[in-house]
């Protein structure tokens, strides 16, 4: 690997790392359409590396909200289970799925991203509207639903479910946003490493080049989570929109000119 190449992975990472830290997504929107597009590795193994760079990521900035407290994982540790079972399965299935299907689901993914934070109208979340169950069991079972369901995804296209886990907490748990982002974090980390046990088994995991990724996304993660509040989200997310709508209509377009 030249050192040209090495320096264009490692601004990946910091693009990865600034982004997931302002705005909370996961990794994948930008390693997985980076990795297809610049170096032309197959939709299959830019996932299960994508997946890598999440598990460091979420993994070091977890420890952070440890630090502060700022972890709950106790009350939803049922999401955790279902998301884990889940992302065997999403895993298992992205295996079979031919890779310009894979593509194009996540190119599809991309753009419905863009379309809905374009839609969002405020970044504020009411607890008060969220779910409340009758029993404790009730929950539970709805819980262990939820984070299946997000396991699945969170395997068959590497999202690490994090927005998906946060708003659960939100609005399902009623945790303060610092505690559901904290807690989000730690269960996005181990969902993703279901995952990418799963891509790792199959040998979908360059480790090179998720390795020099998650080190640009580590320090710009550590910086950018420090300065989140001094930035206009509102103009922020209309201008990562935008860019998960352009991947993804590059993403679809290549597949015609291949």
């Amino acid at each position: 690997m030249s050192i040209l190449a090495i320096i264009e992975i490692i601004c990946i990472g910091l693009v990865t790392g600034t982004i997931t830290s302002l705005i909370g997504a996961s990794g994948v929107t930008v390693v997985v359409p980076s990795l297809t597009l610049l170096f032309g590795i197959n939709s299959h193994l830019a996932i299960g590396t994508s997946l890598l760079v999440d598990v460091i990521t979420s993994i070091v900035v977890s420890i952070d909200y440890i630090k502060h407290k700022n972890v709950r994982l106790q009350a939803s540790i049922w999401i955790t289970v279902g998301s884990i079972i889940g992302a065997q399965l999403g895993s298992h299935w992205a295996g079979i799925i031919s890779d310009t299907k894979l593509s194009g689901i996540f190119a599809i993914m991309l753009i419905i991203s863009g379309i809905s934070t374009l839609r969002k109208k405020n970044n504020s979340f009411d607890p008060n509207k969220g779910v409340h169950f009758k029993s404790k069991f009730a929950q539970t079972m709805a819980l262990l639903g939820l984070g299946f369901g997000i396991g699945i995804i969170s395997g068959l296209v590497g999202a690490g479910g994090g927005v998906m886990v946060l708003l659960t907490i939100i609005f399902i748990l009623h945790y303060p946003m610092h505690q559901a982002v904290g807690t989000s974090t730690v269960i996005m980390a181990i969902t993703a490493l279901s995952s990418l046990l799963g891509y790792a088994r199959q040998g979908n995991v360059d480790w090179k080049y998720g390795l020099w990724i998650a080190l640009g996304a580590v320090v710009a993660g550590i910086i950018g989570s420090r300065f989140a509040n001094k930035i206009d989200e509102q103009k922020l997310n209309k201008v990562v929109a935008w860019v998960f709508i352009g991947l993804g209509i590059i993403m679809i377009g290549m597949k015609f000119i291949r």
